[in-house]
């Protein structure tokens, strides 16, 4: 996702808030299989360097469970936390297995 109007639209969906992130998911209703993916981190998090790593961090989590635990059809967007960066990335993997899984039900 790229569009400003497409992170608004998805704040107003289901939230999940984890220490590391906060994951928002919402159902676009337009017949689309497919999922789509945001990321966005906020200069609160830190300088360039440290917002860069965390999307990055963001984006392997997002490609290792998005596939098989995400909802089809729907816009996910992963919102970066102030610490992120220092939590072990197997414990981000376990925060968004169970982020997805609270969204789920």
């Amino acid at each position: 996702m790229t569009r400003r109007r497409d992170f608004l639209a998805a704040n107003a969906g289901k939230r999940a808030p984890m220490p590391g992130f906060v994951l928002l998911v919402r159902p676009r209703d337009d017949g689309d299989a497919g999922m789509r993916v945001g990321y966005t981190v906020s200069t609160k998090v830190g300088n360039a360097v440290v917002r860069n790593r965390m999307k990055r961090r963001l984006r392997e989590l997002a490609r290792a469970l998005l596939p098989q635990h995400g909802m089809p059809g729907a816009d996910h967007v992963l919102i970066g936390r102030v610490g992120g960066n220092d939590i072990a990335f197997a414990d981000l993997r376990a925060q968004l297995a169970k982020a997805l899984g609270r969204i789920a039900k």
